[in-house]
């Protein structure tokens, strides 16, 4: 493990310093097209009967479980960090376009894509089961916060809209991790498992557990903090708390990200104001920004590498571009919907539909969920159709999406509405 750690880490290192230097892309898109250039340059090279290279690459990337590492290692970390910074009573305020777009809305694209996906696949002539097409719904139905974070705030987004997209997609892979388990159970154990008594109670004791969970760790910290003043100590007990929290979540079979969302909205609003000194804040909130980039890095580094050990077949692009547009269409009316409803009672930016659409990314929770599906004949189709979705998703979309805030916004950042006003959504 350390070698591995030592290895990765020095080579993030390395694309980090070049990006900045010469490519000046965001951080984390950066690193993972040199990851891609890189990728592709070994695969030519091994085409070229240049294998060593190859080999050694694919040696150590093999020895990473990427499912395992950002499911039950990176992904606490960087939910509680991105968690940390969000303002409870701005998320409060839009809770039901949140929630709907986290909850209602990942399981009605887990059924439009899925079935979408089923008939693109046997039109091409592929023999996909509809369960497994509902389970390459739910995998990459999420925006992925670890994505939607740092490049909505790069892209200039105002803080209403930032706060909405980075709020769903805190809480919406919780809800689409337990759609796609109750739904790899079935696939699994026999498709009339799968009950809505069934999925209820696994959604109830996940969600809800890890919102209890989360809750009574972040409080308990909280008042732990509150007792002393010394920074050292405090830092330690918010790492211990997402180290501590996540696995604890893990015994007790209940969502660890959504548990890592909730303490991390405790601290960084409760703990911030009412049991933190500014040299304790300060520090606080140093460490986890550099844990959150350090680790960004390291994951889209990855992701660019993951090429190599990809089966990857220029057959699965053209089922995957057909699929893009579906996932960009379903998405328009999953938020388009809500909101024209709602224009009755709050108030929208012009352009709302368009930004929150475009700024819906895929990333590596869905490369994550694949790589982590059961060995079966459908396997690599689902894994390498899902990795050319993700990679257009951070590469087009997040590429574009500043170009796109900058085109659909008032300059003077003026709000559009439509009926009574109670307050900006």
């Amino acid at each position: 493990m350390l070698n591995i750690a030592a290895l990765f880490i020095t080579i993030t290192a390395l694309f980090l310093w070049f990006n900045h230097k010469v490519i000046r892309l965001p951080p984390t898109i950066g690193v993972m097209v040199i990851g891609l250039v890189l990728s592709l340059t070994l695969v030519g090279l091994n085409h070229l009967g240049v294998t060593v290279l190859t080999d050694h690459a694919q040696y150590w990337l093999e020895q990473i479980n990427f499912n395992t590492l950002l499911m039950d290692g990176m992904l606490s970390f960087l939910l509680f960090a991105g968690a940390l910074h969000v303002d409870i009573h701005e998320l409060k305020s839009y809770r039901y376009s949140i929630g709907f777009l986290a909850t209602f809305g990942v399981v009605l694209s887990t059924v439009a894509v899925g079935s979408a996906a089923w008939w693109l696949f046997g039109w091409f002539g592929m023999d996909v089961p509809y369960i497994y097409c509902l389970i390459f719904g739910a995998l990459i139905a999420p925006t992925d916060p670890i994505a939607v974070l740092g490049i909505m705030q790069n892209a200039g987004a105002p803080k209403d809209m930032e706060i909405k997209i980075v709020g769903e997609s805190l809480f919406n892979d919780g809800v689409a991790v337990v759609v796609f388990t109750a739904l790899v159970g079935a696939a699994s154990a026999g498709v009339h498992t799968l009950t809505p008594s069934h999925v209820g109670l696994l959604f109830l004791e996940e969600a809800g557990g890890g919102v209890v969970l989360g809750g009574a760790l972040g409080a308990l910290v909280y008042f732990l903090m509150k007792s002393i003043d010394q920074y050292q100590v405090e830092v330690m007990l918010s790492l211990a708390l997402v180290i501590g929290g996540y696995a604890l979540a893990s015994t007790l079979h209940v969502s660890g990200p959504i548990a890592m969302v909730v303490a991390g909205l405790i601290i960084g609003n409760m703990a911030r104001v009412g049991a933190m000194s500014d040299n304790t804040r300060r520090y606080v909130d140093g460490f986890w920004e550099l844990i959150d980039e350090i680790l960004n890095a390291v994951l889209f580094v990855l992701i660019g590498l993951e090429l190599l050990i990809i089966p990857f077949n220029s057959y699965y692009i053209w089922i995957a571009m057909p699929l893009i547009l579906l996932i960009l269409m379903f998405r328009f009316i999953t938020i388009g919907v809500p909101i024209t409803l709602l224009r009755k009672w709050y108030s929208f930016r012009t352009g709302t539909t368009r930004v929150l659409t475009w700024g819906g990314l895929r990333g590596g929770i869905s490369v994550a969920l694949a790589l982590g599906l059961p060995d079966t004949p459908y396997r690599e189709s689902l894994v390498v159709i899902t990795y050319i979705i993700v990679l257009f998703s951070i590469l087009v979309q997040g590429l574009t999406i500043g170009k796109l805030v900058s085109a659909v916004l008032p300059e003077d950042g003026s709000v559009k509405s439509s009926g009574t006003t109670r307050h900006h959504s």
